[in-house]
This record gives C-alpha cells, sequence and structure tokens, in this order.
C-alpha cells in the first residue's frame, strides 16, 4: 500500500460535524476508526438492547474499514468502552464473529459515554493489508 497520503472518513453520524472528528483517518497503510457507538445514522435511532447495539457498532465500524480499504481482518487493536460491566459478556459472541480468528490486542474499559443510551462503544485501529485476504478475492 503506497498511499502516504491522510484522509478522513465520514460516517454520517451528527455528531462528527457538532464535536469536530471523522468517523475514521487514513494515514498511509493505518487506519484509525474513531469509538463508534450502536446508532443507525441513517436513521438516528439506537436499540435499547447492548447486544443489537454491539451489532450495529460493528456494521458501522464494517462501513469505515470498507472505506478506507480493509476489512475485520485488518485490524490489530480493539477497543470496548462500556457504562456497565455486567453488559460485556452478553456480546462476546458477536464481538468473537468479527474478530475471533483475528485476534486483535483488545481492552475492555468500564466509563460512561456521551448519552446515557449509549451501552457500548468500540474504537478499533486497522493496518491495511495485515490481514493476509485480498480484498477482491484474488490470489
Amino acid at each position: 500500500m503506497e498511499d502516504t497520503g491522510r484522509r478522513a472518513i465520514a460516517g454520517g453520524s451528527v455528531f462528527e460535524e457538532r464535536i469536530g472528528y471523522a468517523r475514521a483517518v487514513v494515514d498511509g497503510d493505518r487506519v484509525y476508526v474513531s469509538g463508534t457507538t450502536g446508532f443507525d445514522y441513517a436513521a438516528m435511532t439506537i436499540s435499547d438492547d447492548v447486544v443489537e447495539q454491539a451489532e450495529q457498532c460493528l456494521r458501522n465500524i464494517e462501513a469505515a474499514l470498507d472505506e478506507a480499504g480493509c476489512t475485520f481482518a485488518d485490524v490489530v487493536r480493539v477497543r470496548y468502552l462500556l457504562p456497565a460491566r455486567e453488559d460485556f459478556e452478553p456480546c462476546w459472541p458477536v464481538l468473537k464473529r468479527c474478530f475471533g480468528e483475528v485476534r486483535p490486542a483488545a481492552t475492555m474499559q468500564v466509563c460512561g459515554l456521551a448519552d446515557p443510551r449509549m451501552r457500548i462503544e468500540i474504537e478499533v485501529d486497522a493496518r491495511r493489508g495485515s490481514g493476509g485476504k485480498p480484498r477482491d478475492g484474488g490470489g
């Protein structure tokens, strides 16, 4: 990956404009995806269920990774932020579907989030092309 430029990727969240950040930043072969919540940014809705929020977080992250030229296989670091420790374990099967084979470095932190409806926030760092799986299906 020869691209050494820096570019921002918008995710469609109103928060990006209000706060002043990008859903993701591509810097050379590195991709930094901001903390991403379970909002469906197209509808600006969020489920009450933490597992559904985790699934939506991952859909939002996947869209940013795709625009950056990555997949979950390229993720090298993941951070999970949750207000309630007991909400983490119910999310494990969803998280394992994306990261079980990838096995990125990971941290879970219990902390407050920006909106009381948010029950999980996920942030990832990726390195384009590190997953060993060609994006175009070629060999």
